[in-house]
């Protein structure tokens, strides 16, 4: 049997998604949590790794067992188990061809900027934070030039493992939410730290800094030391995969 999961997550004190030998990371803690539940070793594929101190908002996985329980017993036996900063959200089964990276048709994220003279406090794990005015509108204007299917490579971080840099962009908005300047994006895929490099970028065309073309001056030269530095990961959160309806999956994540 194959089930699939809704997983939100805080990201500060893990040192992200991917299972690492030498650090807590969001992976290990769900499997371990699960194979408890399960009563035998589980492994579980996600629809998109996240880095140190990013969050998620709906995060899938899926993974295979004999295991029967009920859903409400996936969901809230791993909770029992799981850190404060990570909770199971649902638990479908799935049809056995469904797979949480390879089904997915696009994936969202938020970044959200505290734009104030006033460091953040009670925020301040989930926010970036930018003392100096920014005009949303300009950032918005600039964004619009990475809409559809682009090299990325000005926005791909030197680690980066893609085999190539070719990203599709479907949706691209700033906007200005009272203290708060939101970006958000949905793509089929992201390149390691492209929407930190993005809002990286963003951020000197708010300021005035930068001429309104700028990131379409960057997307068109492909220079990663031409852009703007990688924006903080605390200010990050990946929203959710989406997949077609046919899968069964909650509307937060279908399409």
């Amino acid at each position: 049997m194959r089930i699939a999961l809704g997983i939100e997550y805080e990201g500060t004190d893990f040192l992200g998604w991917q299972r690492l030998a030498h650090g807590a990371t969001v992976q290990a803690a769900i499997e371990a949590a699960l194979s408890k539940v399960a009563a035998h070793p589980v492994t579980v594929t996600c629809a998109g790794r996240t880095d140190a101190g990013v969050h998620a908002r709906c995060q899938v996985v899926h993974f295979d067992t004999e295991a029967q329980r009920p859903m409400r017993g996936w969901t809230l036996g791993a909770c029992a188990l799981l850190p404060t900063a990570v909770a199971v959200l649902w638990a479908h089964e799935v049809d056995p061809a469904f797979h949480a990276r390879f089904s997915a048709r696009s994936r969202r994220y938020r970044y959200r900027i505290l734009n104030r003279p006033v460091r953040p406090a009670l925020d301040a794990r989930q926010l970036a934070w930018e003392p100096r005015p920014l005009d949303a509108a300009r950032m918005h204007e600039a964004a619009q030039a990475l809409l559809g299917e682009h090299d990325f490579g000005a926005f791909r971080a030197a680690s980066c493992q893609a085999a190539h840099a070719r990203r599709a962009v479907f949706g691209l908005e700033v906007r200005r939410q009272g203290e708060k300047v939101i970006v958000d994006i949905e793509a089929n895929a992201f390149l390691h730290h492209m929407v930190r490099n993005i809002v990286g970028s963003l951020l000197p065309v708010g300021r005035g800094e930068r001429p309104v073309t700028w990131l379409a001056e960057l997307l068109a030269g492909r220079d990663r030391e031409a852009a703007g530095p990688t924006a903080p990961a605390a200010g990050l959160t990946f929203l959710g995969p989406r997949y077609e309806a046919h899968w069964g999956l909650p509307a937060e994540v279908s399409r």
